[in-house]
């Protein structure tokens, strides 16, 4: 929250946030801050077991549709050439 000032220290991110690190407890207990920041610290539940099994199924899914093949798709032909992504290759002309 740089344009609010602080800094949030609290358990490990559960999705990717552009302006968020996940720090180690020894880190995260030495944190320093700019001058006039504020630091806001969500205490972790020492007690906390793990994960739970919601959190491991989720995790499971992830894995299996990073590991998930694309289908293979055709290559567009726009007339001038095979285009793929940003690059195109260009017939011969001969």
């Amino acid at each position: 929250m740089y344009a609010e000032s602080t800094a949030v220290v609290g358990p490990l991110a559960t999705y990717s946030e552009p302006h968020s690190y996940d720090l180690c407890e020894f880190h995260a207990e030495r944190l320093t801050v700019p001058r006039g920041w504020e630091v806001v610290r969500h205490e972790i539940d020492v007690e906390d077991s793990g994960p739970t099994g919601d959190d491991l199924l989720a995790l499971a899914d992830a894995v299996r549709e990073a590991a998930r093949p694309e289908p293979p798709r055709p290559p567009a032909d726009d007339g001038r050439g095979t285009r793929r992504g940003h690059l195109r290759v260009l017939p011969d002309l001969e």
